[in-house]
This record gives C-alpha cells, structure tokens and sequence, in this order.
C-alpha cells in the first residue's frame, strides 16, 4: 500500500485527488495539510511514502518546504504538484528535491503513474513540465533606472532624440547615452529589437 500524503491550501484541490485516489486499490490518502507548518507536524507523527506538493504555498513556499522535507526525511518521496509550467519553477523544484513534477491537470492515469513510479524512488515528469525544461531558458530581465524606464518608453512611443530630450528636459547627448546603455542591457542589436525585447518582458 502506498501512503500518501497532499499539502495544498485549496480544499478543492484535496478533495478532487482525494476522489481520484479513492478507488485505487495499492493508493491510500494518510493525511493532507494546507501550510508548510501544518504538513511538517503531521509528517513528523505519521511518515507517508509520498507527497503531493504544490509550490504556491501561503508563507512558506513549497519550494522551501520541499528542502525542509530532504533535509529531514532523506528517504521522503516529494512530487512537485502546480498549475505553473514555467522552466523556473520546475527546475527548481526538482533542485530542491523533488523526484517529479505534475500538474494539478494531469489525468488520474497519470497521478497515479507519478505516484506509483515515486513510491519506488523512480522519478517522472509531466510532458508539459518536460517540453518547459527543455525550451531554452529566457534571458533575464534586465534591471532599468527610473530615468531609462522613462527613455524606453518614449523610445517605444517611436519619438527621437530630439523628441525625448525635450520631453524629460535633458540633453540629447544624454538620452543617447541612455538609449546605448538600453541596447546594452537588453543584448539588442537595434531599436526595434529593443522595443520586442521590452515588450515581451512587460516593460512597455
């Protein structure tokens, strides 16, 4: 029988697993909690074989509590549980310990799956979570001064120098030094790269 164990904060969410669970024969439910501190005290007096854990946590994230539960169970079994399907957050995850990584739509086949395969020490990985780990990682977003936030968007408004200048009371040479040290940050070969680069990270 494998035990196991759900720390979500949304009853809805237990519940729905729970009914999936229900009528698996070698799958029963020890336990659930809805916080870190909650599941820590309740695996700490009854040690499941697994656990369902989403990241989104209320004051602890589940990445925190995900390390917390290695450094205390080595021999714990954690599968990643989310809606999110972000390379960051996956990653992460799994860095921190988790076996594997589900999301909250995956079919019961699949939890079932998940669960049977982490119960033996075997790790599995949600097709989605896979594409997301294997696309390329996005660049970070680069870190603008209150003065080039405004330059960028008055780039973006397709104004020139000139233009700028007069707008934010500067001097031109000024607002090119701004509009060189933009490109520089963002990697951007020209204006309109800049403007794509910007726009897709929601800085305009």
């Amino acid at each position: 029988m494998i035990r196991v164990f759900i720390v979500d904060d949304h009853p809805m969410v237990v519940e729905g697993i729970r009914a999936l669970l229900q009528d698996e024969a070698q799958i029963e439910m020890s336990g659930s909690a809805p916080d870190a501190f909650a599941a820590l005290e309740a695996i700490r007096g009854d040690m499941p074989d697994v656990v369902l854990l989403d990241i989104n946590l209320p004051e602890v994230s589940g990445l925190e509590l995900c390390r917390r539960l290695r450094q205390e169970f080595p021999g714990l079994h954690i599968l990643g549980m989310s809606t999110f399907k972000e390379r960051s957050y996956i990653s992460r995850m799994i860095n921190e310990g988790a076996l594997g990584y589900v999301l909250k739509s995956a079919s019961k086949e699949e939890i079932v799956n998940a669960i049977t395969l982490a119960a033996a020490g075997r790790a599995y990985i949600n097709e989605e979570a896979l594409q997301a780990l294997a696309a390329p990682p996005q660049a970070p977003t680069p870190m603008l001064t209150s003065r080039e936030k405004e330059v960028l968007a008055c780039i973006a408004e397709g104004l020139t120098n000139k233009e700028i200048a007069a707008r934010l009371f500067i001097s031109p040479l000024t607002v090119d030094s701004h509009r060189k040290n933009l490109l520089a940050k963002f990697g951007a070969g020209n204006t309109a790269a800049l403007i794509r680069l910007a726009v897709e990270q929601g800085l305009v």
